[in-house]
């Protein structure tokens, strides 16, 4: 019997200016995808980062542990730029 887990992975999601969102997971290396509406990106997010682990357990590779990212929104004074 399989054991069953799941892992987390953050995901960056840009609007693009000609419509759609592109989506980076900085965890897994190369591993980028995009959608027309948010939520194909997020499904199209989802499957890619599976894909990758797929590939990445066909080659023997270990499967990266993402930790919790550190996220902060700074702001920074821009007068005189």
């Amino acid at each position: 019997m399989r054991k069953l887990f799941t892992l987390n992975y953050t995901a960056y999601f840009t609007p693009e200016a000609s419509g759609g969102y592109s989506v980076v997971v900085p965890a897994l290396p190369g591993c980028n995808t995009q959608g027309d509406t948010y939520e194909e990106a997020l499904e199209n997010a989802r499957d890619a980062i599976q894909l990758y682990l797929k590939d990445l357990r066909a080659h023997s590779e270990p499967i990266p542990q993402e930790h919790e990212p550190a996220l902060q929104r700074i702001t920074v004074d821009a007068r005189g730029l």
